[in-house]
């Protein structure tokens, strides 16, 4: 892999609870704990620890980033600030909160295309 391009967006993912027990043994296959996080700019969120973040709950977070790298805000779905938001995962187990941050580089869709 070589990427090519500087994202426009970093996404911080960090575990904040559970909807059920103090722990996810038994429930949770990725085994999250509270305060494990997962950092990514535009590939998958991964851990400190090189492990990624679960399928189930980057198929829900993609859409959510992908409104944030189109220039929406956040609080029109429920979320804290424009470039924050808490969701739970689709197996109603886990609640992570995204925070976007941005790191100064142009947009990718909005970006000029040098000529070959």
């Amino acid at each position: 892999m070589k990427k090519w391009f500087e994202e426009e967006f970093e996404w911080e993912i960090e575990v904040t609870g559970f909807l059920r027990g103090s722990e996810t043994a038994e429930y949770c296959r990725n085994g999250e704990e509270i305060g494990d996080k997962y950092k990514c700019t535009y590939g998958c969120p991964i851990n400190s620890e090189g492990q990624g973040i679960c399928s189930k709950v980057m198929v829900a977070m993609f859409p959510i980033m992908e409104s944030v790298r189109s220039g929406g805000d956040l609080t029109n779905i429920g979320g804290e600030t424009r470039l924050t938001k808490e969701i739970v995962c689709p197996d109603g187990c886990v609640i992570f909160r995204m925070s976007a941050t941005k790191l100064g580089n142009e947009n990718f869709y909005k970006r000029t295309i040098k000529e070959m």
